[in-house]
């Protein structure tokens, strides 16, 4: 099953109005929205927003309100992305130059400020509780930025530590569109609370993989360089298991001094081991059987199942 063909006129009115939204009245704002937006992306959010919006029993009557929030949702993540490159100094992006790198950080900060500003404009025709769940997600987006900043290069970093980071920083985009995508589909106050989780858990998993593949790559299918948050000092999921069974790698992480690359491809190939990179799939595997279980609350639908093949290509990915 192909999840985005179920939904593919849906998501073709989202493309389509997204890259209108990106529009400006000063072309370098327009340019650099356009140049990351339209560079690709998996558009997961707008997906897994418009599946759980028909799997709630959401028709066509209503759905420029899931199609709006699907677009909001991706704006704001998009906004996210050119600030964490300025943050991180990121100078590739999906397999091209950041915006950052090509545009620099004054202008690639505006354009993410715009990118939010249009988002919250499409939200404003909606009920209150709505606008507060996408609220509460940027507030918790920054609040994980800088958390992650805060456990950089520290060896102290432990598992509760990186679930709290991941939970606010990647998760709270999903769960925030599990939620919306249910409310506007007219569920239940129980369901919506239910794809709220399932969000939490399919985000989640989405940035577990995501930790392990940027350690064992390979560069041209991530679309960045292999170890791109191991040099930054990120306490990603591999790192944080691997500190609590190898001193030598507490130690290098904590030095900071990733510059030689002896020392770096001595810690990828300590990230890399078997055990590791198994414990860390298991983890993402377990999100994925709660979001199964929470899935199971729904009746059974086309739809729901394609929401189940999203969720397994999380942990069967390879990218």
């Amino acid at each position: 099953m192909n999840p985005a063909r179920l939904i593919e006129k849906d998501l073709a009115a989202t493309e389509a109005k997204l890259k209108r939204m990106l529009d400006s009245n000063e072309s370098i704002i327009a340019e650099i929205c356009h140049y990351l937006v339209d560079g690709g992306g998996k558009r997961l959010r707008p997906t897994f927003i418009l599946l759980t919006y028909r799997a709630c029993g959401g028709n066509d009557k209503n759905v420029e309100d899931a199609i709006d929030v699907a677009i909001a949702l991706e704006l704001i993540h998009s906004a996210t992305l050119l600030h964490d490159d300025i943050v991180d100094g990121g100078m590739l992006r999906r397999g091209k130059p950041s915006a950052f790198a090509r545009y620099g950080a004054g202008a690639t900060l505006i354009a993410g400020d715009y990118l939010f500003c249009r988002a919250f404009k499409l939200c404003g025709r909606f009920e209150e509780r709505l606008i507060l769940a996408a609220a509460n997600a940027c507030i918790q987006l920054t609040e994980g930025e800088v958390m992650e900043g805060r456990f950089r290069h520290s060896a102290g970093a432990n598992l509760d530590d990186y679930v709290a980071v991941i939970e606010r920083k990647t998760a709270s985009l999903f769960a925030a569109g599990g939620l919306a995508a249910a409310d506007v589909a007219g569920a239940s106050k129980a369901t919506v609370e239910a794809m709220r989780q399932l969000g939490d858990a399919i985000g989640q998993a989405f940035q577990m993989v995501d930790d392990i593949l940027d350690v064992v790559g390979p560069e041209e299918k991530i679309g960045k360089p292999v170890g791109s948050d191991l040099r930054a000092g990120i306490p990603s999921l591999p790192v944080v298991l691997g500190m609590t069974r190898n001193p030598e790698l507490r130690a290098f992480f904590q030095n900071g001094s990733m510059s030689d690359d002896a020392t770096f491809q001595r810690v990828l190939a300590i990230l890399r081991s078997p055990e590791i990179v198994a414990e860390a799939r298991a983890m993402a595997a377990a999100r994925v059987k709660a979001a199964r279980d929470l899935l199971a609350t729904l009746k059974p639908s086309v739809y729901r199942d394609a929401l189940g093949v999203i969720l397994d290509e999380q942990v069967d990915r390879e990218l």
